[in-house]
């Protein structure tokens, strides 16, 4: 079932790119607290999230802030070094790129979706939500292959 409005950001940790390598990423800690926008890719470097969803995100980064958004965080099921990766090349240094390469925060989120007919196993539902001290205030789910409403635009206009 998937995670609604009112629910608890699930307690799993991620992969992000440190110095040295792999670093965790609780997302209980980095929520407790905090306001934080996450916005899920199906894939790194893949046409819609590389042309659009993640260039909104690094365009509108500051905007967001502004709004008293403590972190911004990019998910995809990819891996720590293909995201670190992604994020030199879009130039994302003000967004956390999060690592969720066994798919168990997707898992959790009840947003994955199969695509092993593409070749791509399974990804991460498109979407973007807000989140106050862990708890989902605002999740705007793409339908589809579609990017609507999961842009950087909707979640400004939703702060």
């Amino acid at each position: 079932m998937a995670i609604a409005i009112g629910d608890q950001i699930p307690q799993v940790t991620l992969k992000t790119m440190g110095e040295k390598g792999p670093e965790d990423l609780d997302m209980g800690v980095l929520c407790s607290g905090k306001k934080v926008v996450l916005f899920a890719v199906p894939g790194a470097f893949t046409p819609t999230c590389s042309a659009a969803h993640l260039p909104g995100y690094v365009v509108n980064s500051d905007k967001i802030k502004a709004q008293g958004v403590d972190a911004i965080v990019c998910l995809s099921l990819n891996d720590a070094f293909v995201m670190n990766a992604w994020s030199q090349g879009q130039n994302a240094e003000g967004i956390i790129m999060a690592a969720d390469g066994n798919g168990e925060f997707t898992k959790a989120m009840g947003l994955e979706m199969d695509v092993s007919g593409f070749g791509l196993g399974t990804r991460s539902s498109r979407y973007s939500l807000i989140a106050e001290d862990g708890r989902i205030t605002v999740l705007n789910l793409e339908k589809g292959g579609a990017f609507e409403v999961s842009s950087a635009e909707a979640i400004l206009a939703a702060l």
